[in-house]
């Protein structure tokens, strides 16, 4: 495999309607994304009318868009309908011109998740080698680091050999954005014993098995949900509705752990003297736990780098999803997954017939 030099200069095309807050938080945190990545440029696309006070911005295009993508809009409404939406020409930044080149390197959304996944697997396609794309993000754990887990929504209906493209690419996605050549993929299962699991599971542990004998990857084997916050492999796969599930859960124990500081801290004087003496510490354990410092999911899989920001992100939420997509950017994933899906697959058995349907689900 040739090595993947570092691009100079990023460009990302930003959706800044979409989302809950759309420009109230886009704006700000665009302005906050630049003033911090001095080699970053951005593509800010939106209504003319709300994109204004960027007007002048350095290193800043804006790209006019007159509809969006409403958070209750159905697939159909986002695809056929709006075709001037601004998640929809943000995505087409993406795509090369006649020369060749594209005007943008990534894309951020806050937008509907099943509309953004459906638009840009219209308008990008997937890569040679993938059936499915699949949705990443990042969770805490306790070694101080964080866990790659896919696929979070977008495929609720996996078969074995999609759940191997998963690890092949959040592998390739591990390598370029945390700099790990060789990280290791747990396949997330009711127990750690290869007789446990479903046929699809026991299938997948036998594929990823083998390319591990390849020397393809790094297969640790069979890990439960409680390794994901124990920082025991560096990827965990699982299918899009499993995902989803944990994600969820895990966002809401972090909004009731913070509920619980603020609540019992506050009852008496007690607690309040108690809060003085411990509140430095809950204070690390609750930034270490926010949801909003790993906010940005990969939609691997696509001609292209999309990143799906979570739809109540605030201006510091959809920061860090810019900065997600610009070192994804800036380390070629793309090019990277392409890569490992080319290396790996060659050298497996043929694989399954893909099932006719595909389903986008919501993060």
């Amino acid at each position: 495999m040739s090595v993947i030099q570092p691009l100079t200069r990023v460009r990302i095309a930003v959706d800044c309607m979409g989302g809950d807050h759309g420009p109230a938080a886009t704006l700000p945190a665009c302005q906050a994304f630049l003033q911090s990545h001095p080699a970053a440029e951005l593509l800010l696309v939106g209504s003319s009318q709300a994109l204004a006070p960027a007007a002048g911005w350095s290193r800043c295009t804006l790209v006019t868009a007159s509809e969006v993508v409403t958070m209750d809009d159905t697939i159909e409404v986002a695809l056929r309908r709006k075709k001037d939406s601004s998640m929809r020409v943000a995505i087409a930044q993406l795509k090369a011109d006649g020369a060749g080149s594209a005007s943008a390197d990534a894309c951020v959304s806050a937008g509907n998740t099943g509309a953004l996944m459906a638009v840009a697997r219209y308008l990008l396609k997937t890569l040679d080698g993938i059936d499915r794309p699949a949705i990443a993000t990042v969770l805490p754990h306790a070694r101080n680091g964080y866990t790659t887990v896919l696929d979070l929504g977008a495929n609720v209906d996996c078969t074995p050999e999609h759940l191997l493209q998963f690890a092949v690419m959040g592998s390739a996605l591990v390598t370029a954005v945390e700099g790990k050549d060789d990280p290791s993929v747990g396949l997330l299962n009711i127990g750690e014993e290869a007789i446990k699991g479903s046929d699809t599971i026991k299938q997948a542990a036998e594929l990823l098995r083998a390319a591990a004998a390849g020397g393809h990857l790094n297969f640790h084997g069979n890990v439960e949900g409680n390794d994901i916050f124990k920082g025991t492999t560096d990827i965990v796969v699982c299918d899009g509705f499993v995902g989803n599930v944990l994600l969820k859960t895990a966002e809401g124990l972090a909004g009731m752990l913070s509920g619980f500081i603020r609540e019992e801290f506050t009852r008496n004087a007690l607690t309040k003297m108690a809060a003085l003496v411990a509140m430095p510490v809950l204070n690390r354990f609750k930034s270490r736990v926010d949801p909003r410092r790993y906010n940005g999911a990969a939609l691997l899989g696509l001609r292209g780098l999309v990143f799906k920001s979570h739809g109540s992100a605030d201006a510091f939420a959809f920061e860090q999803a810019l900065a997600r997509a610009y070192d994804a950017a800036r380390n070629r994933l793309l090019e990277r997954v392409h890569d490992r899906i080319l290396e790996t697959l060659q050298a497996m058995p043929n694989p399954s017939p893909e099932p006719a349907r595909a389903e986008a689900g919501a993060t």
